[in-house]
């Protein structure tokens, strides 16, 4: 496999890993997997939260499909190296600037970063696993779009 095809397994994994990790936060973290993803939206004692283990089995899958795929097939070391960029980008995105789990704190003044920021904070408005808004982790829908959707989930509650 030439490095630019490589390259190009690489990106299309980091956009593919966005539908990935939006199925999978609205399906099986606030679904049946909701026992480890509880703690994500609870006040964090320590370090870490047992949601962190969903970070995990993720690493481990792109670990696995990179080392099987150096020794036979190198399209599948592509894809684990692109879903390791994505959580690169998804620990920095929202571990870091989403939920302050670094030692210094920044919050964005404008723009996407603010959207971004702004976009989980509507999705942790409500404490349960229903009716939650913005399941996303790098793209963030308009503000006015989720707080819209919040209302009607609302009003359909009541």
């Amino acid at each position: 496999m030439s490095w630019y095809a490589a390259l190009a397994v690489v990106l299309v994994t980091v956009v593919a890993m966005e539908f990935v990790a939006w199925g999978s936060h609205k399906y099986i973290m606030h679904g049946w997997g909701w026992g480890w993803h509880q703690s994500h939206h609870e006040p964090r004692h320590g370090r870490f939260e047992k949601n962190d283990l969903f970070a995990v089995v993720f690493a481990v899958l792109a670990i696995v499909l990179i080392g099987y795929g150096r020794l036979h097939a190198p399209v599948l070391a592509a894809i684990g190296a692109g879903m390791t960029l994505y959580g690169l980008l998804y620990f920095c995105v929202h571990d870091g600037l989403v939920h302050q789990r670094w030692p210094w704190r920044f919050v964005p003044r404008s723009g996407y970063l603010k959207r971004l920021y702004q976009a989980h904070r509507l999705h942790h408005a409500v404490p349960t696993r229903e009716n939650c808004v913005g399941f996303s982790f790098l793209y963030a829908p308009p503000v006015h779009q989720l707080k819209d959707e919040l209302r009607r989930l609302d009003s359909v509650r009541r």
